[in-house]
């Protein structure tokens, strides 16, 4: 991946962050790794943990971003929401997987679209 791609997403990231935060909820953990992948945020929302996969592009032009987060993407997931779980021991009420999707326009202005329970 290109220095230029790492910093979008990681821009992006940040917006979402802030984005989710605003909305109440309570970050857990950022960007957690396994051997199998990553997790872009993790976060509380009421009795929920929320694993949200991020998705930030320059343009809409090959489809919007939620679109990249289905089949294997979203699989993959689940099964590091598992791992976390099971590594972490914690035993919330409800889990679930939320999408953020950011196109930025021209002036850098984001669209940020919140997809709750999008799998």
């Amino acid at each position: 991946m290109t220095n230029a791609r790492q910093a979008l997403g990681a821009y992006g990231e940040r917006l979402a962050e802030a984005n989710l935060v605003a909305q109440g909820m309570v970050v857990v953990d950022r960007n957690w790794r396994c051997p199998d992948g990553e997790v872009d945020l993790i976060l509380r929302d009421g009795d929920a943990v929320v694993f949200c996969e991020v998705k930030t592009r320059r343009t809409a032009t090959y489809g919007p971003p939620a679109a990249a987060v289905a089949g294997a993407k979203a699989r993959r997931l689940r099964r590091l929401a598992a791992h976390w779980l099971a590594t972490t021991r914690v035993r919330p009420r409800d889990v679930r997987f939320d999408v953020v999707a950011i196109v930025l326009g021209p002036d850098d202005a984001a669209a940020i679209d919140h997809i709750r329970a999008a799998f």
